[in-house]
């Protein structure tokens, strides 16, 4: 019958020499610790680092005094507080696993998001995360619904970075004004969205269509990767052009018409990809 219970406590995280001591215990205190370690088979050399454990573990009480006294934690109470406690793991288990499962998840899946209104908030709870850096390419009629939360995260030390299609100041972020401005709404037949937050996530779409505007969502590295880099490379251009723009015209044409020209697969060299 002891060694069930030794068994059963085991099951409970005692060790081998706590379950002896705690069942001694039970079975007659206060005791010090010379008569726990001479009536539960626990060496004499380990008795006190046992139940010092025992104590820090709350499954024990010490009475203070020349020579200490040992009473256990009544066993109903015992069990109460491993139930309430093993309840508690397996909550916090449940929880954590959830979230680093979605984490996973997130990080594997492109996620589509229809509709202008749904595409901005996206883009500001995207922001509102983000704790290092933020790049954006953006047109000024949808930075005015964004300002405030670029604002905020800017306050608390998040560099802030924009292109920006059509004139956009601000105080808080570095900002590049693209040097065809809104002739790209009319060449590309609608504005589009462009976000990185931290290099580890993007949102990337069309927002000038209302309810039919679309975009994409994700953390996947194969997407995260290339978009963040070609916002990257437009802020190369933008310094680039800033320096040297009259002999790039020289060469390119203005605005560089000439390798837009060049890259374009339809007749009128315009964009074909809102449809």
């Amino acid at each position: 019958m002891k060694e069930h219970i030794l068994a059963t406590l085991k099951n409970l995280n005692f060790t081998e020499y706590e379950a002896k001591a705690y069942l001694t215990l039970l079975e007659e205190s206060p005791l010090t610790g010379y008569a726990v370690a001479k009536h539960s088979g626990v060496p004499r050399s380990k008795i006190y680092e046992v139940l010092d454990s025992l104590a820090g573990r709350g499954d024990i009480l010490v009475s203070p005094g020349n020579s200490l006294q040992y009473t256990p934690v009544p066993a109903k109470e015992l069990i109460k507080h491993r139930r309430l406690k093993a309840e508690e793991n397996f909550e916090l288990a449940e929880k954590s696993l959830a979230q680093f499962e979605q984490s996973a998840n997130d990080r594997e899946n492109i996620w589509n998001i229809t509709g202008r209104s749904d595409i901005l908030e996206k883009v500001k709870t995207c922001i509102l995360a983000a704790k290092k850096r933020i790049l954006l390419e953006i047109w000024k009629e949808d930075f005015i619904e964004l300002e405030s939360e670029l604002r905020q995260v800017a306050t608390s030390g998040v560099k802030v970075i924009i292109i920006a299609y059509g004139e956009i100041e601000s105080d808080f972020a570095e900002v590049y004004c693209h040097y065809m401005g809104s002739q790209m709404t009319e060449e590309y037949g609608g504005r589009w969205l462009v976000f990185s937050g931290d290099d580890t996530e993007v949102v990337a779409g069309i927002v000038s269509l209302g309810e039919d505007s679309r975009a994409a969502w994700t953390m996947h590295v194969g997407l995260v990767m290339p978009i963040t880099e070609v916002i990257i490379h437009d802020l190369y251009v933008m310094e680039i052009m800033d320096k040297h723009r009259e002999l790039l015209e020289e060469s390119f044409g203005e605005n560089l018409i000439h390798l837009r020209q060049k890259f374009s697969i339809h007749p009128d060299f315009k964009k074909h990809y809102v449809k």
